[in-house]
């Protein structure tokens, strides 16, 4: 008697889980084409949008601000480790700017001629919203909350990592010739342009286990948004003053 009636939580609980990575999965795959084909112009509004909708799902599905990383007892120790990270990240930009051999490491063609208005606005706006909100919520908050809460860490961090590389393919289609570094590399075929998509989807999947492993340790996705935002806006303020 008392076997079947844990039972049946857990088989609701599993179903919840399985519907709102369901919806989860499908409203990110709407969203990465609206953001890279459809209406990149609206990516702020967008971002919002969508992150208020996608813990709103993990709330529908039984979830909790803890399981979205967001639990107010835990976003003093997830702040001081965004904080550390954001210092680590700045400290090897600066050596990185330092060192002439790695100035190409910097340079994307996407970002060439941007002034440094459109470059503060980037650091300060674009990649804190459009960016890092969007993809820490959707893919360390909802997406690890929900999946953990049913099936454990490991498994949540197997799903979100492998769909956030999967979420890099649309950006990466013309990197082999956007980031100068790798042209020599890949070249400039399709072939190349195909092998470029895939270690970026290799790449950031690895980066997604990181992201991951310092929500999990850190009980916040304060921590891996400061990282996230720090390899991210930092790259971006270091690319332009190496110009």
């Amino acid at each position: 008697m008392d076997s079947a009636g844990s039972a049946q939580p857990e088989g609701r609980c599993a179903v919840r889980t399985g519907v709102a990575a369901g919806v989860t999965v499908a409203v990110l795959a709407v969203v990465n084409a609206v953001n890279n084909r459809w209406a990149p112009s609206f990516g702020l509004l967008t971002a919002v949008a969508v992150s208020a909708l996608l813990l709103g799902v993990l709330f529908a599905a039984g979830g909790t601000w803890a399981d979205a990383g967001l639990d107010p007892a835990a976003l003093g120790r997830g702040a001081r480790w965004a904080v550390v990270l954001i210092g680590l990240v700045a400290a090897v930009c600066a050596v990185g700017a330092l060192l002439p051999v790695a100035h190409g490491l910097f340079a994307d063609e996407r970002y060439s001629r941007l002034t440094g208005g459109q470059v503060a606005w980037r650091v300060l706006v674009t990649v804190p919203v459009g960016t890092v909100l969007l993809e820490e919520v959707a893919f360390r908050g909802v997406l690890y909350g929900s999946v953990c809460r049913a099936r454990g860490a490991v498994r949540a961090t197997a799903v979100s990592s492998s769909l956030f590389g999967l979420w890099h393919i649309l950006p990466s289609l013309h990197l082999a010739t956007d980031k100068p570094v790798l042209t020599p590399v890949f070249g400039d075929s399709a072939l190349g342009a195909a092998l470029a998509v895939a270690g970026t989807v290799l790449f950031t999947g690895a980066a997604g286990v990181l992201l991951c492993e310092l929500r999990r340790r850190s009980g916040s996705l304060l921590a891996p948004m400061g990282l996230h935002w720090a390899v991210n806006a930092l790259g971006y303020l270091t690319g332009y003053l190496l110009r």
